[in-house]
């Protein structure tokens, strides 16, 4: 529970309060019980805190966005915590601190929010969402691979520097996203020597040396060239590895059965892509399950595209 309250204590600095409160709470039929405060949500994973046996008083401000500020006491039993969102307060009296986690597949899930080298932006993606789960909910979260590939988020040939998954003005830094780490060279010159890349090897040798932004985005350069493509690859086939032993997100009935047609759409396509020697693959985009968002479901077909020097995609949806 300790670190429970540690992550609340983080939430708060940050500035970061969401609730998730059932639709009839403040009716009088569903006030007593536990309330759900959002800690990490991506299509990674659902996290969130769990005040136990909590009552609230007072009114939540669902859509604030300004500064907070918070309280936090201990009377018997009973713990008591106010928030102030403006000049509004609202006061939480909970048993316990419980941290709730729902880990997800997201080796095949994908957004195509920025076109142009789709498979190198989707890959910084996941990468980035294994480093936010990786930092915040620690280790014993993830998988061997997992570990090994979230050291990529400091890696800037990769990352958002040279190959942001969403536009700028979305874009939330980590630190100085140019400088990497001698972890993420290490990683990235393991997996290179592992395809025998030796031309990545040697560039990564300099990249030791010489942390310059033209050496960067020459390297950022070289990971779409068709020659390193077994590289980004094996990447790829890691991601898919590391997380595949994870659930799906389940939906309801009707939602599920259309996933489930458009996927069945999207094998269809694929075999007749292959069977003309053209490869693609099937990436899904879908909604969280715990806290309901207004993100719709989609499935897409990434088709590579002939290109003598540079891998180039397309990006089909099914429909």
């Amino acid at each position: 529970m300790e670190r429970a309250f540690a992550m609340l204590a983080e939430l708060l600095q940050q500035e970061q309060f969401e609730l998730l409160l059932p639709e009839d709470y403040g009716t009088g039929s569903n006030e007593d019980g536990d309330i759900r405060l959002v800690y990490l949500m991506n299509d990674a994973v659902e996290s969130f805190l769990v005040f136990k046996e909590a009552k609230m008083t007072g009114k939540y401000l669902k859509d604030y966005e300004g500064m907070l500020d918070a309280t936090l006491s201990r009377e018997d039993d009973t713990y008591i915590l106010t928030v102030w969102q403006d000049d509004q307060a609202l006061t939480i009296f909970f048993e316990q601190l419980e941290l709730e986690v729902h880990l997800y597949e997201y080796g095949t899930v994908a957004h195509f929010w920025v076109p142009g080298y789709e498979y190198l932006r989707l890959m910084e993606y996941q990468i980035a969402i294994l480093r936010d789960k990786y930092d915040y909910l620690g280790e014993n979260y993830c998988t061997d691979i997992e570990k090994q590939l979230a050291q990529l988020a400091d890696f800037p040939p990769l990352n958002y520097t040279c190959y942001p998954a969403v536009p700028e003005k979305y874009l939330v830094p980590r630190g100085d996203g140019w400088k990497p780490t001698k972890a993420a060279i290490d990683v990235m010159m393991e997996l290179a020597e592992a395809v025998n890349d030796r031309s990545m090897v040697n560039a990564l040798k300099f990249y030791r040396i010489c942390h310059s932004r033209w050496v960067t985005k020459r390297i950022a350069k070289m990971m779409c060239q068709i020659k390193h493509q077994r590289l980004v690859t094996l990447i790829s086939k890691k991601m898919y590895l590391g997380t595949k032993e994870y659930n799906r997100r389940r939906f309801d009935g009707g939602m599920s059965d259309e996933l489930n047609c458009r996927l069945k759409k999207a094998v269809n396509r694929q075999k007749k892509l292959a069977a003309g020697g053209i490869k693609a693959m099937i990436y899904r985009e879908e909604p969280f399950t715990t806290a309901k968002d207004s993100l719709e479901f989609h499935v897409y077909l990434m088709i590579d595209e002939k290109d003598r020097k540079n891998r180039y995609v397309r990006i089909e949806e099914v429909k």
